[in-house]
């Protein structure tokens, strides 16, 4: 499919009901919504095959779907630094920040640096993009040693205090899909979420709380146990 098609097959997907739902699940990007479903863009990803120069025309685009679309399609070993930093500065929704880095970011040689750069940035969706790569590296990252992840702990634990909804969701993810990752990942999570939960901040001990409630639960216990 070439550019102006997959506009076009958008345009004809356009659903008004599911853009109200968005909305009522916090996504209101300042592109052009049209409500199609992320299950409906894979399937146009998997007729696209990856397309690197497509992706960047499609995230041009200023459609929030194209954009979406072209984390799909989108070549991790063609992603440059500058084309991670452009698309990073326009994230304008959660839902584009978890798509992108989960199905593109996370999967590029120079990421794991580009967590500590993105965990000192100012802007909401910018910050959250250091905290959802911790939570994919966490799941696709097979390769990533233990003490990597260490490493993260004290980004998770500064960025604890930061009251803003999707920041502070995406830190106790974060913390969360690491805790998950094994046993000794498990026990050091264990470990900070109980020393999170001494900060005198709100965000703090919600992030605190429920990563122990999780991490220390009998089904993730049992499921790491098993591996």
């Amino acid at each position: 499919m070439k550019y102006e098609e997959i506009l076009q097959e958008l345009r004809f997907l356009k659903n008004p009901k599911n853009v109200e739902g968005m909305a009522r699940f916090g996504i209101r990007p300042k592109t052009k919504v049209y409500g199609v479903s992320v299950p409906k863009l894979r399937k146009m990803a998997k007729i696209i095959k990856k397309d690197h120069n497509l992706a960047l025309e499609l995230w041009d685009s200023g459609i929030h779907e194209a954009r979406l679309l072209a984390g799909f399609v989108a070549d991790a070993e063609k992603l440059t630094n500058a084309q991670m930093e452009k698309w990073t500065r326009s994230f304008d929704s959660w839902d584009i920040v978890d798509q992108v880095c989960g199905n593109l970011f996370d999967k590029t040689e120079f990421v794991y640096k580009k967590v500590f750069e993105f965990s000192k940035r100012k802007k909401e969706f910018e910050k959250r993009t250091a905290f959802t790569l911790m939570a994919t590296l966490s799941v696709h990252n097979k390769k990533m040693k233990d003490q990597d992840f260490i490493k993260f702990f004290p980004l998770i634990e500064k960025a604890s205090n930061d009251e803003r909804n999707f920041v502070k969701k995406a830190v106790n993810w974060a913390l969360r899909q690491i805790g998950k990752r094994n046993v000794s990942l498990n026990k050091e999570a264990i470990i900070l979420a109980k020393k999170i939960q001494t900060l005198n901040y709100k965000s703090s001990k919600w992030i605190a709380n429920n990563a122990i409630k999780e991490l220390t639960s009998s089904n993730v216990q049992q499921r790491i146990k098993s591996k």
